[in-house]
């Protein structure tokens, strides 16, 4: 009864161990086909990172290229800016001394104009002749007008 009940044991264990061994094989190819899964996703992500990255550094490159343009507009411009200011300074100086000097000649043209009434009444007096007078013209009774513009240097 012992052999009967060895054997019988022995049976039972054969088929048990081949269906656990068949269990773990089962298991371990599962386990084998979730790590190659896994390394191929792992794989993927780090593809996609590497992809991310590289997307993101020609990013930087383009952006700092752009900048660099930017840059130097803003640099032209500003030297244009200056250049013009500076030409404005000297129309602005030169239309100064130009206001100052028909300020001066209209001067000259009102005291000249004063003296000539004042020897006018004279000549009238004596009878000279008026129209043979340089000085009584009737564009001297006239304010001289200039601007900036008519004077290009």
């Amino acid at each position: 009864m012992a052999s009967s009940s060895g054997t019988s044991s022995g049976s039972t264990q054969l088929p048990n161990s081949g269906s656990e061994g068949d269990l773990q094989l089962v298991i371990d190819q599962r386990k084998r086909k979730r790590m190659l899964s896994n390394r191929e996703s792992a794989r993927r992500s780090r593809m996609r990172k590497q992809k991310h990255l590289d997307e993101l550094m020609a990013q930087i490159a383009q952006l700092r290229k752009e900048n660099n343009e930017i840059l130097t507009s803003m640099n032209v411009t500003t030297q244009h800016y200056l250049n013009i200011e500076a030409q404005n300074s000297v129309l602005r100086a030169q239309m100064g001394e130009l206001n100052n000097r028909l300020q001066s000649l209209n001067e000259i043209i009102n005291y000249i104009n004063v003296s000539n009434n004042s020897f006018e009444t004279e000549e009238t007096l004596i009878g000279a002749d008026n129209f043979m007078n340089p000085w009584n013209s009737l564009y001297l009774n006239q304010p001289i007008m200039a601007s900036a513009d008519m004077f290009q240097y």
